[in-house]
C-alpha cells in the first residue's frame, strides 16, 4: 500500500499549529487555565478564530482516513491494541502527571488558592473539573489530552461498523457529493448539544471522523477536491471573514436567527477549509525527507507535552511588564526549546517515556531513517 506523506505532513503541521494555538490562547480574552495581564481583542483573537474553526476536524479527519488504512493490514484485535498504546497510555500518563500542575497554576492564577503545589496535590481529586474556573479538581480527559480520550471512544465503538462494513470503492466521489457531506455537519452543529471541546460538538467530530473512513481515504476524493480548489478557497476566505466579522460583532449572542446563521457559516468555513489543505497536500507535500521522518516520530510527544510547558511558562510572566508582541514571541521560542528538549534527550531516548508518550519502545535507541517511519504514530 502506498503510503500517502501528505497525510503525515498535515498532521505534522496541524501539531505545530496546535502549539501556536495554545500560545494566544494565553493572549486573547476567551477564558484559559491562565492568563496574561493584558489581552488582544482584536488581532490575536482574530487569528484564534481562524484556526479554531479547521483546526480540530482536521486531525479527526486524518484519523479517519488513518483508521481505514490501518485496517487493511491489521485485525480488530491488532487495531485496539495499538490505539490503547498509542493513546490510552499517554492519556492516563497526561491525567494524572501532567495535568494536576496545570490544574493548580489555573487555581492560583484565577485567586482560588494560594497555598504550595504540594499542599494542593491531594485536592487534585476533589471534585470533577468540568470548566476552567470551576470547583471540580479532577480533570480525567486530560485538559488539551481530550482529543485522546475522544479518538479512542470512537475508534472502540466504530469498529465493529468499520469491520463490518467497508467503503465502496466502486462508488466515486464527485464534486456534488463534496457539498452534500457538508449538510449532516450543518445539521449537527445547529440542532446537536452534547459536549463542546475545541469549539465543536464532540458529534460533529464524530461525522468528520466517520468521513475520514467511508469518504476521504477514497482516491476519487482527490480527484474532486483538486477540481473544486479554486472554488473552496474563495468560500473558505469568504467564510473566514464572515464568521471573524459576525463572532466579534456579537452576532452567537444577537438572537437565535442570527446564531444559527452563524453557526452555518462556521461550519462551511470549516468544511472549505478541510477540502483545501487535502487539495493542497495532496499536490505539494505527497513527498518524504528527514524533517517528515523525525515529525513524525515527534508529533504525538510534542503535542502530549506542549500545553502544559505553555501553561508553565505563562504562569511564570504573566505580570511581566512586557509588551504583548514581546512576550508573545517569547512564549513561542522558549516553550518550542524546552519541548525539543525534552524530547530529543529524555523521551526519545529513555524506552519508558517513549512508552509514556505514545511511542513505540526502543531501548534507548533513538530511531532514524526509515525505522522512524515504522515507529510513528497513526492518530
Amino acid at each position: 500500500m502506498k503510503r500517502q506523506y501528505d497525510l503525515d505532513w498535515i498532521r505534522v503541521l496541524a501539531t505545530l499549529a496546535v502549539f501556536l494555538y495554545h500560545c494566544l490562547m494565553f493572549f486573547n480574552p476567551w477564558p484559559w487555565h491562565v492568563k496574561n495581564n493584558e489581552t488582544d481583542p482584536i488581532y490575536i483573537t482574530a487569528i484564534s478564530l481562524f484556526m479554531s474553526s479547521w483546526l480540530m476536524p482536521i486531525f479527526f479527519a486524518v484519523s479517519g482516513i488513518n483508521s481505514y488504512h490501518a485496517l487493511q493490514k491489521k485485525t480488530g484485535k491488532q487495531y485496539v491494541k495499538e490505539r490503547m498504546a498509542r493513546l490510552g497510555i499517554p492519556l492516563v500518563f497526561g491525567v494524572m502527571i501532567l495535568t494536576p500542575p496545570q490544574v493548580y497554576m489555573e487555581r492560583v492564577s484565577h485567586e482560588q488558592y494560594t497555598g504550595a503545589f504540594l499542599t494542593w496535590l491531594p485536592q487534585y481529586f476533589d471534585g470533577v473539573y468540568l470548566d476552567i474556573g470551576g470547583a471540580g479538581n479532577f480533570a480525567f480527559v486530560g485538559l488539551h489530552l481530550w482529543y485522546l480520550l475522544v479518538l479512542l471512544i470512537f475508534s472502540l465503538f466504530t469498529l465493529p461498523l468499520f469491520l463490518k462494513k467497508q467503503p465502496s470503492v466502486s462508488k466515486e466521489i464527485k464534486v456534488l457529493h463534496l457539498f452534500l457531506l457538508s449538510i449532516p455537519l450543518m445539521i449537527v452543529s445547529v440542532l446537536v448539544d452534547t459536549v463542546r471541546l475545541g469549539g465543536w460538538d464532540i458529534t460533529f467530530y464524530l461525522v468528520i471522523f466517520l468521513y475520514g473512513y467511508f469518504f476521504l481515504a477514497k482516491e476519487s476524493f482527490k480527484t474532486a477536491i483538486h477540481k473544486m480548489l479554486p472554488v473552496n478557497i474563495m468560500v473558505a476566505i469568504l467564510t473566514t471573514i464572515i464568521f471573524i466579522y459576525g463572532f466579534m460583532a456579537g452576532m452567537s449572542s444577537s438572537g437565535e436567527v442570527l446564531s444559527i446563521l452563524l453557526a452555518l457559516v462556521k461550519v462551511l468555513n470549516c468544511w472549505s477549509w478541510l477540502l483545501v489543505i487535502f487539495a493542497v497536500g495532496d499536490r505539494y507535500l505527497s513527498v518524504s525527507n528527514r524533517g517528515l521522518k523525525y515529525g513524525n516520530q515527534a508529533s504525538m510527544p510534542f503535542y502530549v507535552l506542549h500545553q502544559p510547558v505553555i501553561v508553565l511558562l505563562g504562569f511564570l510572566i504573566a505580570d511581566v511588564s512586557w509588551s504583548i508582541p514581546l512576550k508573545l514571541i517569547f512564549l513561542i521560542v522558549a516553550a518550542f526549546l524546552i519541548i525539543m528538549v525534552l524530547y530529543e534527550f529524555l523521551i526519545a531516548r529513555v524506552s519508558i517515556f517513549r512508552v509514556l508518550f505514545g511511542m513505540k519502545g526502543n531501548g534507548g535507541k533513538v530511531p532514524r531513517g526509515d525505522s522512524v517511519l515504522r515507529n510513528h504514530i497513526k492518530m
